[in-house]
């Protein structure tokens, strides 16, 4: 289990400024302003499950929903471009680039460059929508 601090309003708000909406969890955010690493994802017997925010996939895998290695598609026909993300087993996304996402909005907006909800882009292969899913 991991520790927990607690700080006052400022420092906290300080930290929604640094943060990046839809990716950023306060620990990711202090983690790049102290220059840290990022988070290894936890795995064995001995993992815990994440804390909400980290855990945006896991109810639809509990409920099977979403299995483990599907593959969910944004389809950006005015771009014709179309990205894939894999459903990981702690309820996150990794990009085709590799990189791990906490949330479907995140991985979106890292593809895109821009504020994405991912909720609304993602779909399965078969074309469900990842939002219409929750």
């Amino acid at each position: 289990m991991s520790p927990t601090i607690r700080v006052d309003k400022e420092v906290y708000e300080a930290l929604q400024q640094r943060a990046e909406p839809f990716v950023d969890t306060p620990n990711s955010t202090l983690r790049r302003i102290l220059g840290l690493p990022g988070k290894a994802t936890p795995s064995g017997p001995t993992a815990t499950s994440p804390s909400p925010p980290e855990a945006a996939l896991l109810p639809l895998l509990a409920d099977r929903r979403l299995q483990p290695g599907q593959r969910l598609v944004w389809r950006r026909r005015n771009l014709n471009e179309v990205h894939y993300a894999e459903v990981l087993a702690n309820g996150t996304l990794r990009l085709e680039d590799g990189s791990v996402h906490d949330t479907p909005s995140g991985a979106a907006t890292t593809l895109a460059g821009n504020q994405q909800n991912g909720w609304k882009v993602f779909t399965t292969e078969n074309g469900v929508l990842l939002g219409d899913m929750r």
